[in-house]
């Protein structure tokens, strides 16, 4: 494990910042609150959509739409077992991953089990647990494992966007492949950017 690596605390609620959103319960009162408690739960499942279509965009290469769901002034800190990635900013979130996710990459990105909090009716956070497969066909590795991903999101014009989101390795595996995969199909290869020289 790379030294240099900044050591997150245990993986805890606490820890990553997550406090109890409001009570899932259905309000006592009359017509307007249960219109409340009904868009209470219509804004978890935009969440749920918002996040899946995360994964979508980053393994279809989709960056007009990824960035269309990031907060102009996102906030990112990926901690794996030999890398850490941080930075600031929409524009330069998909940048970065316009880089990663060329045509020499094939990515499979799931997240599911999300722990949704809404604060208020305009915050919320959730966690999220990933599995993931990322081949590097232009050096020959392959990454897989899983990790707990944190999130922050805000709902600006009626629309919910990632503000703040981050995530810890529980297990990563890094292989060299003794050849490469015989893909009979491989969408970035078509539509991923070019790989840096």
């Amino acid at each position: 494990m790379n030294s240099n690596i900044e050591k997150v605390a245990p993986l805890t609620k606490a820890a990553m910042g997550i406090k109890e959103g409001l009570p899932l319960e259905a309000s006592a009162g009359g017509v307007e609150e249960l219109r409340r408690d009904l868009q209470r739960m219509m804004d978890m499942e935009a969440i749920r959509q918002l996040k899946h279509a995360y994964f979508r965009c980053l393994d279809t290469a989709n960056w007009d739409e990824l960035v269309s769901i990031c907060h102009k002034e996102l906030k990112v800190h990926y901690t794996g077992g030999d890398y850490e990635f941080k930075l600031e900013g929409d524009e330069a979130f998909v940048a970065a991953m316009q880089h990663a996710f060329n045509t020499e990459a094939v990515a499979r990105h799931n997240g599911y089990m999300p722990e949704i909090q809404m604060l208020s009716e305009t915050e919320a956070t959730a966690i999220w647990y990933l599995s993931d497969h990322f081949w590097s066909l232009k050096s020959d590795k392959l990454t897989h494992g899983t990790a707990l991903y944190w999130d922050r999101y805000v709902k600006e014009n009626g629309h919910w966007v990632i503000s703040e989101t981050s995530y810890q390795r529980i297990y990563q595996i890094n292989e060299t492949l003794a050849e490469k995969p015989d893909l009979v199909s491989h969408y970035l290869r078509d539509y991923g950017s070019e790989p840096a020289q």
